[in-house]
């Protein structure tokens, strides 16, 4: 049996070295003996073995990352067991990724333990300072006592890390050393005893300060940092207080935080954050930021946003569904065939469409394409709720006596309901302001009607709803005169 002894330091070269020479005599597992320079050779070692074919073959990158971390485990037996798995290998490279395969299964566990020392390693090391403060290069020391051998693996990110200054590290079994701008190794050593540091108060100042007695949870605490580390950090004198006053300091957190309102008085608020306007802007602006709206998909589609338009004082505001075809391309509401039929109802009916403001309860013009003509959709309710802002912003600055809701999409936007508009056409509904609603079925309704006798007589209920509205606001407007008169 071959005895082999790997190195206490350039353990990882080492080992992959000696591995290969074994291979290249087709040494089998059985033959060889494996050590480091602490564990003691056995009985029946170096006695002669016979060797096999040489072997000659490819090794996974992944078994190299393997090997490199294993090799620092503080397992007697890991050299070993690296090498058995390795010679598996040779027959079945699939190995490394059988999930099911035991070695590699505790080959696993092995990196992960010693990954988790270097890791803890990286955390837990605390330096303290050893030389004078007016030196060009200030040096520290510290005392760490690992898990497995990770010192020399993890040495480099301490070069990365602390290049600017001169320290060393000790541990039981190996002190890391670096000293004007170059790392070395010596022997592990008792734990020295270091100095006190001055920034200790700074930092345990802090590390109270970041602790959440709210948030506790002892288990995961010691989980991430594990008790055997406690000795050797400073900040773990205040981890004992720090538990046990943890219910009291979150008590008085919660006492001190403020209160929510009641979920009926949130509900209360959420509405009427709703049907308030999302403009305050100057009255001049109001057009523009229409035209610029991006609320909702539908200005992606649409030639341009159409605002309302007509006299800012009038008595009157009409709503309607959104533009057309026609309205989309000239920017101005109410002038396609709609807008022109309800022209000439208005007149019939006495109604001055100039003495009102005209508008539209949604700003983009929804359509689908039908080869060069656009065919008109009703907007949902999404894209009316998205519109609600600006069709409010419209009503303030305008402050009319009476609106005039045409068709369901505007029923919906001013009263929050666009069911049932023929039961609803000639009726006033009143909105939260007081402001009355005249509901009117729409023009374009009217166009869409295929019997001549069925649209003559919806045509007529529509001039009545027109005549209706032009009365309502002399009405309004002649008692709004006589309250001024009485107050003057």
């Amino acid at each position: 049996m071959r005895h082999i002894v790997i190195p206490d330091t350039g353990t990882a070269a080492a080992w992959r070295e000696a591995a290969r020479a074994c291979l290249m005599q087709g040494l089998s597992p059985a033959d060889i003996a494996w050590g480091s320079e602490s564990s003691e050779r056995g009985l029946f070692e170096d006695q002669p073995v016979s060797c096999a074919a040489p072997v000659r073959m490819t090794v996974p990158r992944s078994f190299v990352e393997l090997a490199e971390a294993v090799c620092w485990h503080r397992d007697e037996d890991r050299f070993a067991r690296l090498y058995a798995f390795l010679w598996r290998l040779k027959d079945a490279p699939q190995l490394m990724s059988d999930r099911g395969d035991r070695d590699l299964a505790h080959l696993r566990a092995m990196e992960k333990s010693v990954r988790r020392c270097q890791h803890k390693m990286k955390a837990f090391v605390r330096f303290r300072e050893i030389g004078n403060r007016d030196d060009p290069r200030r040096s520290f020391a510290a005392w760490f006592e690992p898990t497995h051998h990770t010192l020399e693996p993890t040495a480099d990110f301490f070069v990365r890390r602390f290049a600017d200054m001169d320290w060393r590290i000790a541990t039981p079994d190996l002190t890391a050393i670096f000293e004007q701008g170059a790392l070395r190794l010596a022997p592990g050593h008792p734990k020295p005893a270091l100095p006190d540091d001055s920034s200790e108060a700074l930092w345990l100042t802090y590390f109270r300060s970041i602790f959440n007695p709210a948030r506790l949870k002892v288990q995961a605490m010691t989980s991430e940092m594990p008790k055997k580390y406690w000795k050797n950090l400073p900040e773990a004198a205040t981890i004992a207080d720090l538990i046990a006053t943890a219910p009291a300091r979150a008590r008085a957190m919660a006492e001190a935080a403020p209160t929510l309102p009641p979920m009926r008085a949130e509900k209360a608020r959420l509405q009427l954050a709703a049907h308030e306007s999302a403009w305050s802007g100057p009255t001049e602006a109001l057009p523009s930021a229409i035209r610029a709206c991006t609320r909702c998909p539908l200005h992606r589609t649409a030639t341009q946003a159409v605002p309302g338009a007509g006299r800012l004082d009038a008595d009157l505001m009409i709503v309607g569904e959104q533009p057309g075809d026609q309205e989309d391309l000239a920017g101005l509401p109410f002038v396609g065939p709609a807008g022109q039929l309800f022209d000439r109802i208005a007149q019939l009916a006495g109604l001055e469409r100039s003495e009102a403001f005209v508008t539209n309860a949604v700003k983009h013009f929804k359509f689908t394409p039908r080869g060069k003509r656009r065919l008109h959709q009703r907007p949902n309710s999404g894209e009316i709720e998205h519109c609600r802002g600006w069709l409010d912003a419209e009503r303030r600055l305008v402050q009319p006596k009476l609106t005039l809701a045409l068709g369901a999409t505007a029923a919906e936007a001013l009263t929050g309901s666009g069911a049932g508009i023929l039961a609803r056409r000639g009726t006033v509904e009143q909105l939260a302001d007081g402001t009355p609603v005249l509901v009117a079925v729409h023009p374009s309704y009217l166009l869409r009607l295929p019997d001549p006798v069925e649209r003559e007589r919806q045509t007529r209920l529509f001039e009545e709803d027109l005549r209706l509205a032009a009365d309502m606001v002399r009405r309004l407007r002649a008692e709004a005169g006589a309250i001024r008169a009485a107050s003057t």
